[in-house]
C-alpha cells in the first residue's frame, strides 16, 4: 500500500508527498503532470488555488499549527 504524507508548514502551505490525487468541488481531476510532491495554499492568497504560489510569504501569512490528538469521532446512531 502506497502512502501519502502530510505536512501543515508554519507560515506556510500544506505539503503532500507521496501517492495522491486532488479533485476539485465538482469531482474533476487536476492535472498534476506526475507530481509527487506539492503545496496546498492556506493563505487563500495564491493565484493558482488551490495549489501554494508562495504569495503567503510575500504577504506575511502566519500561523502555526502543533500536532494535537483528535477526540474519537461522534458514532451515529
Amino acid at each position: 500500500m502506497s502512502t501519502t504524507k502530510v505536512t501543515v508548514l508554519n507560515n506556510g502551505p500544506i505539503i503532500l508527498e507521496g501517492d495522491f490525487t486532488v479533485y476539485d468541488a465538482s469531482g474533476n481531476e487536476y492535472g498534476l503532470a506526475g507530481r509527487k510532491k506539492l503545496g496546498i495554499c492556506r493563505c487563500g492568497l495564491s493565484a493558482k488555488k488551490p495549489f501554494c504560489d508562495g504569495t503567503h510569504g510575500k504577504e506575511g501569512f502566519q500561523s502555526e499549527c502543533l500536532a494535537y490528538d483528535l477526540p474519537e469521532p461522534v458514532k451515529k446512531p
